[in-house]
């Protein structure tokens, strides 16, 4: 466990640049720390990666100089501490609905006495128990190690007040794709109930003084960041659509 830079940002009131990669590849961790992002998403809930790539993206992450956050499989305990184990310095934790949901993933993610994590010997998150004690790790972690919580449907949305409650929780991620689904228009995020909804919970949000967190492409990022959001990623799909858009247009032009 190092120090997470990409936290110490984000609390001191900075935005904190992310690349969301879905795909279990080492080298594009790697081109993400040399393009300038503070740190990467690695989405197993959605992307197609095992824990063992899930480790070694996390080891190019740490290479590369950016913190590595775990989207688990899903909010349960075990699939948080799976991440945790193998070195992701937090976890964006998807489908927290209410206040126990936000309670539980805190828990699963601090050791005692702030939660219930699993503790093993050696783990990898531990540098396996070779370079700091097991209780100068513990703290450590409890220190360091982030927490994001998903607010991405209705039934969140509505409870986003009582989650907002919960002490010591880092983040509060609008997820707007799935948010536009539970409200019966999917694929739809710009349909006026579905803005609203994420309007009104960005400024909830900031006026708890909590950090929100959306995903932000290159034609929507500034707006994004207008709304106080300060945990920002972009998925690696839309941004190669931007370059290549740009590309193609640079070499079509006369």
């Amino acid at each position: 466990m190092k120090h997470n830079k990409m936290k110490a940002k984000l609390h001191a009131g900075e935005p904190a640049f992310g690349l969301s990669i879905m795909v279990p590849s080492p080298q594009l961790v790697e081109m993400a720390g040399g393009l300038g992002f503070d740190w990467v998403l690695l989405d197993c809930e959605h992307g197609t990666m095992s824990i063992e790539g899930l480790e070694l993206m996390v080891m190019a992450a740490e290479a590369a100089g950016l913190t590595p956050i775990a989207r688990p499989q899903s909010k349960r305990s075990d699939h948080i501490l799976q991440v945790l184990d193998r070195g992701a310095m937090g976890v964006q934790v998807p489908h927290v609905n209410n206040r126990a949901d936000a309670e539980a993933a805190f828990a699963a993610v601090k050791y005692h006495p702030l939660g219930e994590r699993g503790h093993a010997s050696g783990t990898r998150a531990a540098r396996y128990d070779l370079t700091m004690s097991p209780s100068d790790y513990t703290a450590m972690a409890n220190d360091e190690t982030l927490v994001c919580v998903q607010l991405e449907t209705a039934e969140a949305i509505a409870n986003a007040d009582e989650i907002l409650s919960v002490d010591g929780i880092d983040v509060f991620f609008i997820g707007p794709t799935d948010l536009a689904q539970s409200m019966g228009f999917p694929g739809q995020l710009d349909a006026e109930p579905v803005a609203q909804a994420i309007e009104s919970t960005l400024a909830k949000i900031v006026a708890a003084a909590r950090i929100p967190g959306m995903p932000g492409n290159r034609q929507t990022v500034r707006s994004v960041l207008d709304t106080g959001a300060r945990y920002v990623y972009a998925h690696v799909p839309k941004l190669l659509k931007s370059a290549a858009d740009d590309y193609f247009a640079a070499a079509r032009s006369r």
